[in-house]
Parts: C-alpha cells; structure tokens; sequence
C-alpha cells in the first residue's frame, strides 16, 4: 500500500513539474485587415476610392482618426465611417479586431492600402494622393500606408487602451 501512494506522489509531482516547464500556449498579438472590400456595403459605391474608417466608441483615438479622414471626401473619393455598435455586421464580416483600423480600396473594392492605430494626417494624406495618382510626391514623402501598413497599435474595441 506504501509503494501505491509513493508511486502516486510520484505521479502527481511530475504532472506538476511538467505542467509548469511547458511554454504558455501561444497567442494571437497581430491583427489583420481585409484586402477586398464589397463596395456596396459603403457610401457610394460608385466612387472610384473609398476611404473606411473602423472605430469604436471606446477608443480615444477613434475620432481624431475619423476627423482626419472625413477631409479627404470628394468626387473621388467616399468616405465611410463604420461604428462597432452601429456596423456590427461590417467589423464582423471584415473581420476587424482592433481599431482604429484605416482601410482604402478603388472602384472594384481591391484594398490598396491599410492603417491599424492612429495614423497622422499627412500619411493618410499623402498615401491617398500616391494612389490616386501615382508619382505625384516626391520619392521619401509618403513611407507609410501604400500597401500594407498595418502599425500594431490599435486595440480591441472595447478594450482599455494603453
């Protein structure tokens, strides 16, 4: 009966020393943004580019991103503002998980460039006018947002910030 208990003692003592060498189980700390985007799921679909703008009304640094977007609004360009709690159905179907996140696609609703976390004026700025028409900066000018930028310093909406 001893050597049951030793062996039992034995047992339970490697789980726990095993249990606490294993790493913590690996977690997702990156988020992503969509590269297509159904344009009819935005404000006029017929413009040739659309700026969307993801927020939250959590987030702090939501509308100083929103305020700096609605500027570049023109003929060419719609700009859609897509609330958690008012476009649920969009953060979910894009699969946004953090905000706020800057998303600019053309007519056929192809992503050509992404922002995640706040994004300063003259990048969002110079990255619509590069896409627009490209060459029309100076080489250097615009080194974020054409393609992928995607900064990691937006946060879950809800989620305290930083």
């Amino acid at each position: 009966m001893l050597v049951l208990v030793l062996v039992a003692l034995a047992v339970a003592a490697a789980v726990v020393i095993e249990r606490r060498r294993r790493p913590d189980a690996p977690t997702n700390v990156g988020h992503t943004l969509p590269g297509q985007l159904d344009r009819r799921d935005f404000a006029r679909p017929d413009a040739p580019w659309l700026v969307a703008v993801f927020t939250s009304a959590t987030c702090s640094s939501c509308p100083g991103v929103w305020d700096k977007a609605q500027l570049l609004a023109s003929d060419d360009v719609a700009v859609h503002e897509a609330e958690v709690g008012a476009a649920r159905d969009l953060h979910d179907r894009y699969r946004i998980t953090a905000v706020p996140a800057v998303v600019i696609a053309d007519a056929t609703g192809a992503v050509r460039a992404t922002f995640l976390g706040p994004v300063t004026a003259t990048d969002l700025w110079a990255t619509v006018a590069e896409l627009r028409e490209p060459g029309s900066l100076p080489s250097g000018a615009c080194d974020h947002g054409v393609a992928d930028t995607q900064p990691a310093r937006g946060h879950a909406p809800g989620e305290p910030q930083p």
